[in-house]
């Protein structure tokens, strides 16, 4: 009841603080227009929704410790999944106000990666364990910054980005609880919340995008939660392939950008209508359909994670296998639809 309880007010809070953030948004101009041939919209519509989003969050979650009168233990577990992606929140105001080219993004990224595995060895705290800290770090680093701009690369859609991490972060938090990790499914619930919330305003037509401030900062956190998060079954190899399962369909639309650019000769940072999203709209999708078939997608390969964690004995390997078998169908099926128009 305490975890449900977190969850509604993350839903109402960002539900609620949405608003004023859009009209300040629109006060200030800080509109996304449709001046580039990437865009899909008709007409402007403001950024900064991912503002509402990381306050709900961050609101809510010390707003409970302080309540349940537990710093000591868990103020610093929270501060080091929170302030990190605060960090690259900001770091993404900055870019939806101004503009940052890509390389002092990565750059910041990768930094703040860093110190997230530096913290985590301090506090032996084991994320992915592949046997020895350093080659851990690697990947954890690795991990973060690819999850990071997977979610900023997937908001691309009315309702796409937030309905899947909504969906990835419920999943999350069904494991955690399972397994009795408290802090992970209770940041899991309030960030599911949060996005419901955000949701109301965000589904197509949206009247607000969360922008990179939003993006990156729930790209951190649900990278971070995944690390975390410890499924516990065996063998290890299907407890590790599980985290990628929680979020395959942003890992999927950032593979198809990516390796798209690549393949036509640019620079896989160039905004383009590769995604996913545009590609569904090139075979007679609406928006609003689109994000319901991608939700779909997120949410069928949830459940096999859920079926590979809690039918290990029997159904863990074959779900396995079932869902890389259905994630290589998915890359080539969305491959053959043309990059551009």
């Amino acid at each position: 009841m305490q975890f449900v309880i977190l969850g509604v007010a993350a839903f109402a809070l960002s539900g609620l603080l949405t608003g004023p953030v859009r009209a300040l948004a629109i006060k200030l101009s800080v509109l996304d227009l449709p001046n580039m041939a990437r865009k899909t919209q008709l007409e402007p519509v403001p950024y900064l929704g991912g503002v509402a989003i990381a306050i709900s969050i961050i609101s809510v979650t010390y707003g409970a410790i302080f309540y349940a009168d537990n710093t000591k233990t868990t103020f610093p577990l929270v501060t080091y999944a929170l302030l990190p992606a605060a960090v690259l929140g900001l770091m993404g105001l900055i870019d939806d106000l101004r503009g940052l080219p890509p390389l002092p993004r990565l750059i910041t990224q990768t930094s703040v990666a860093i110190l997230v595995a530096i913290f985590m060895l301090h506090r032996d705290i084991d994320a992915m364990p592949f046997g020895g800290h350093l080659i851990n770090d690697i990947i954890n680093v690795v991990w973060i910054v690819a999850i990071c701009n997977s979610i900023n690369f997937f908001d691309n859609l009315d309702g796409g980005a937030a309905g899947s991490v909504a969906i990835s972060t419920l999943g999350i938090a069904i494991i955690a609880s399972n397994q009795g990790q408290e802090l992970v499914t209770a940041l899991s619930v309030v960030t599911c919340g949060a996005t419901v919330g955000f949701l109301l305003w965000n589904k197509s037509p949206a009247k607000i995008y969360m922008g990179d401030a939003g993006a990156l900062f729930l790209g951190v956190l649900v990278a971070v939660l995944t690390i975390r998060l410890n499924p516990g079954i065996t063998p290890k190899f299907n407890s590790i392939a599980i985290l990628p399962m929680l979020l395959a369909v942003p890992i999927l639309d950032t593979c198809i950008a990516v390796f798209s650019r690549l393949r036509r000769g640019i620079s896989p940072f160039t905004g383009g209508k590769d995604h996913l999203s545009h590609r569904l709209i090139r075979k007679n999708f609406s928006k609003r359909g689109s994000a319901y078939s991608l939700w779909s997608m997120q949410s069928s390969f949830v459940v096999i994670a859920l079926i590979v964690y809690s039918c290990s004995g029997t159904l863990g390997t074959p779900g396995v296998v079932l869902a890389g078998v259905y994630w290589l169908g998915a890359f080539v099926w969305f491959w053959r639809i043309p990059s551009t128009d």
